[in-house]
C-alpha cells in the first residue's frame, strides 16, 4: 500500500460536521484520555467558539495532575485526505528545544479508528516536521506508550532516535518511550 494522499489544514467550520462526527464515533483527539464528550458538547453548544478556543495561543491547559498551566506556543492541524482523518500538533517554547516536564513531547497524533494502520500518521508526522523546523526546532522529542507498537513504527519510520523509557508516565501512569527526531 503507499503512502496516504492527506495534507494538513488549520481547522476550520466546513469541515466541523466531519470532526463531530468522529467525536460521536468515539474518537478522541487526546491520546491520553478520552475527551471526546467534552469536546462533543464544545461543539454542539458553540461551533465558533469552539474553533476560536482550538486554535487560541493564550490561557492555560489541564495537565495530569489536575492543575493547571500556561498554554504553550503550538500548531494544531487536521489531518485530510478528501474527510477528516485526525489530528496533529507542535507544541514548543520558543528558542529552545526545552519543554516543561508536563509536556511528554513537541508532537502528538491521533488518527480516526476507520483509518489506522494505512499510513496516515506516517505521513502527517512527516509533514508537521517542516512546521517545527520554521518555529527553529532542528529536532523535536516525540514519546508514546512503550506497548503501543504501531505509534512506535511510525516515529521509527520518521527517523526517531530512543533517548530514554519513563517507567512511570504522569498522564498514563504506564511506561513511555522517548526519541528524537530531527527536523
Amino acid at each position: 500500500m503507499g503512502t496516504p494522499e492527506i495534507s494538513l489544514v488549520v481547522p476550520h467550520r466546513d469541515l466541523l460536521g466531519s470532526y463531530a462526527a468522529a467525536l460521536r464515533a468515539g474518537w478522541s483527539p487526546n491520546t491520553f484520555r478520552d475527551v471526546s464528550v467534552d469536546e462533543l458538547e464544545a461543539v454542539e453548544d458553540d461551533p465558533d467558539e469552539f474553533l476560536r478556543d482550538l486554535v487560541a495561543q493564550e490561557g492555560t491547559v489541564e495537565i495530569a495532575d489536575g492543575l493547571t498551566a500556561p498554554r504553550l506556543p503550538f500548531r494544531i492541524f487536521w489531518i485530510y485526505d478528501g474527510e477528516f482523518c485526525g489530528v496533529v500538533g507542535l507544541r514548543f517554547q520558543p528558542g529552545t528545544e526545552e519543554l516543561p516536564d508536563y509536556v511528554p513531547g513537541h508532537i502528538g497524533y491521533s488518527i480516526v479508528p476507520w483509518k489506522r494502520r494505512r499510513g496516515y500518521a506516517t505521513r502527517a508526522l512527516s509533514l508537521i516536521l517542516p512546521v517545527a523546523r520554521a518555529e527553529g526546532l532542528a529536532r523535536v522529542r516525540v514519546s508514546c506508550d512503550a506497548e503501543n507498537d504501531a505509534s512506535k513504527k511510525v516515529i521509527l519510520s520518521n527517523g526517531g532516535k530512543l533517548i530514554g523509557m519513563t517507567p512511570h508516565d504522569q498522564e498514563t501512569g504506564r511506561p513511555t518511550l522517548s526519541y528524537w527526531i530531527e527536523t
